[in-house]
């Protein structure tokens, strides 16, 4: 990967993670405490669960991420499923935190020269890029998930955090009437939210 693209992908990838982040951060905001516990079926994990598993993964994953195993050998995965009684959303925000502050560590120094490096997710070898990718592609699965709970529990409370239904076409015109101004990069989430602030119509 030339240095050039290597600092694009770099870029772009944190860029996608700071998205996700918001996006799900903005639909815990419209959770109640106990619905963070909540889930659907026996089967299901709860918005804590998911959190507290997403923490651990970035946990092992990130630590040392160049150097080492991304499955380290004092993770207790099954543990990330289970929520300790007592449990309450300061709780839970401080271990998610925790989780992407070793993201946002491992992968913010970076250089183009690391991407010709080889690094292991239990025993297979990945190039960076590729467990960059694996990772991003995981937390997009589960905080879709978060969002998907939180809406449910919030019903005909929910406040959109994409382009609210019904509303594509003027979403679209919208865009074209007042792109960001600038160079600056839009977070993908960010536009709807503009859009709804300033249209201010009902979803």
């Amino acid at each position: 990967m030339g240095d050039a693209l290597a600092d694009h992908y770099l870029e772009d990838a944190l860029a996608n993670f700071r998205d996700y982040k918001k996006l799900a951060e903005k639909a815990l905001d419209q959770t109640a405490d106990e619905e963070l516990f909540l889930s659907l079926d026996e089967e299901a994990n709860s918005i804590a669960v998911i959190m507290k598993h997403m923490s651990g993964n970035m946990v092992s994953r990130w630590t040392d991420f160049l150097t080492t195993d991304g499955e380290k050998p004092d993770r207790n995965r099954d543990t990330e499923f289970v929520v300790a009684p007592g449990t309450g959303r300061e709780d839970l925000l401080t271990v998610w935190e925790r989780g992407w502050n070793c993201l946002f560590m491992a992968l913010e120094p970076l250089t183009a020269d690391d991407f010709s490096r080889k690094v292991l997710i239990r025993g297979e070898e990945h190039s960076v890029a590729e467990a960059i990718s694996r990772q991003l592609t995981h937390y997009a699965y589960h905080i879709g998930q978060i969002v998907f709970l939180a809406k449910h529990f919030r019903s005909k409370e929910w406040k959109s955090l994409s382009i609210p239904r019904n509303r594509s076409v003027e979403f679209n015109a919208y865009l074209t009437e007042k792109p960001l101004e600038g160079s600056k990069r839009e977070g993908r989430f960010d536009a709807p939210q503009r859009f709804i602030s300033e249209t201010k119509t009902k979803d």
